[in-house]
C-alpha cells in the first residue's frame, strides 16, 4: 500500500537540514560486505549537490523520514556551494568510514565517477539521482523521464508566449546533466513545433545561485528588449528571473518557468512574475533512493514494476537504453493557485 507522505512545517525543515549539516561522519558502524545487516546495523549518507539550497533542505526532510521509520542510521552531507570538487571530497572522506550506501546527486557527474567506482569497489551500495547514465553507481532514480519533462516545460512556455517571442534558458551549471536534458529536450520540442519562437543564446549558467540568476537575467532584459519568455533548471533560477522581471515590471509580458518548490516561489507567482513552476517533491526523491539502496542491502533487486513504498515510486519503469536507470512518475506542473496547496 502506497504510505502516503506527510508533509513538514519549514521549522522542521531548517532544524533538520542544520542538524545534518553538522554530521562530518557516518557513525561508528561499517558495512559489512560479507554478510547481512540488520537495519539497526546499515548506515547510509546521501551526499546533496549544496546543503544551503532550499531543494536540499527539503531533501534533508525526507532523509530523516526515512531514518525515523527504517530505523537505518540515514544522514545528508553536502558542502556550502555546488563545487565539484567539494563533492568529490565529501565522498571521498565517506569512503574511509565504510557506509553500508552513498546515495548522491551530482554537480558533475563525469567528476564523480571516479571516486564512485573507489565505493563501489569497497563494497559500498552507489545509487545517483538526477544523473542518467553516470559510471560507477548500482542504480539511478529519476522522478521522471528527463525528456518529457524538458518537453512539457515548452509545451507550456510556449503557450504563455502565444507560440511566438523570444526566450533563453537557465541551468544550474552545463555539467550539470538533468538540466542540460531539460533545456535541450525543451528546445528540440520548440524547433520541432514551435518555429516562431527563437532562443537567442545557448543555456546561461546560474551556479544554482538566487543572486546569479537574477543578475544574468537582468543582462537579458537589458540585451535583449523583446525577450518573451524564461526557462529556468535550477531551483534557485526561477525565482532569481522572478526578480528581475518583477523589478523591471514586466510580469504581464514576460513568461517565467521551470523548476522551483512552492516554498521559493510563491511571492512572484502571487503576482505573476512566475507563470508555472515543475518539480517533485525533494524529501520523497531522498527517500527513494535510500529505498533502493535498502534493498540491494538486504539482497534484493530493483526491476521493472518495483515498488518503493514511496509516493510517485510505486510502479518503477526502467528508462529506454539503460539496464540501471529507473523512473517514478513524481512530476508536478502548479501555477499560483495549485501551488498553494503545497507545504514545502
Amino acid at each position: 500500500m502506497t504510505r502516503k507522505y506527510a508533509l513538514r512545517s519549514t521549522a522542521l525543515i531548517v532544524g533538520a537540514t542544520i542538524a545534518l549539516a553538522g554530521c562530518s561522519s557516518v557513525g561508528d558502524v561499517a558495512s559489512d560486505s560479507g554478510g547481512e545487516q540488520s537495519a539497526e546495523e546499515m548506515v547510509m549518507v546521501t551526499v546533496v549537490k549544496a546543503q544551503t539550497i532550499p531543494w536540499f533542505q527539503r531533501m534533508a526532510v525526507g532523509v530523516q523520514d526515512f531514518a525515523d521509520r527504517t530505523g537505518i542510521d540515514a544522514r545528508q552531507e553536502g558542502a556550502d556551494d555546488v563545487s565539484p570538487e567539494k563533492q568529490v571530497q565529501i565522498v571521498q572522506d565517506l569512503i574511509a568510514q565504510n557506509p553500508t550506501a552513498i546515495t548522491v546527486v551530482p554537480n558533475s557527474p563525469e567528476a564523480l565517477e571516479s571516486v564512485l567506482k573507489q565505493a563501489q569497489d569497497q563494497g559500498i551500495i552507489v545509487v545517483s539521482h538526477e544523473a542518467t547514465g553516470i559510471k560507477n553507481v548500482d542504480i539511478d532514480i529519476e522522478a521522471f523521464d528527463n525528456a518529457s519533462y524538458g518537453s512539457e516545460i515548452m509545451d507550456n512556455l510556449s503557450e504563455c508566449m502565444g507560440g511566438t517571442g523570444e526566450y533563453v534558458q537557465f541551468v544550474g551549471g552545463l555539467t550539470a546533466q538533468t538540466h542540460m536534458e531539460w533545456v535541450g529536450a525543451a528546445y528540440d520540442n520548440q524547433t520541432a513545433n514551435f518555429p516562431d519562437m527563437t532562443r537567442v543564446e545557448t543555456p546561461i549558467e546560474s551556479t544554482d545561485d538566487q543572486g546569479t540568476a537574477y543578475e544574468r537575467a537582468k543582462e537579458v532584459l537589458a540585451k535583449y528588449p523583446n525577450i518573451k519568455g524564461f526557462q529556468g533548471s535550477a531551483g534557485n533560477d526561477v525565482p532569481g528571473i522572478a526578480r528581475a522581471v518583477q523589478e523591471a515590471g514586466l510580469e504581464d509580458s514576460v513568461c517565467v518557468m521551470g523548476t522551483s518548490i512552492p516554498s521559493v516561489a510563491n511571492q512572484y507567482l502571487a503576482d505573476g512574475s512566475i507563470d508555472k513552476i515543475f518539480f517533485w517533491d525533494p524529501a520523497l526523491a531522498g527517500e527513494a533512493q535510500l529505498a533502493i539502496a535498502q534493498i540491494l542491502a538486504e539482497g534484493g533487486t530493483i526491476e521493472e514494476g518495483t515498488d518503493l513504498d514511496v509516493e510517485g515510486y510505486n510502479d518503477l519503469k526502467l528508462l529506454e537504453g539503460y539496464d540501471n536507470v529507473f523512473v517514478g512518475a513524481a512530476s508536478v506542473a502548479a501555477d499560483a493557485e495549485t501551488a498553494a496547496g503545497y507545504d514545502f
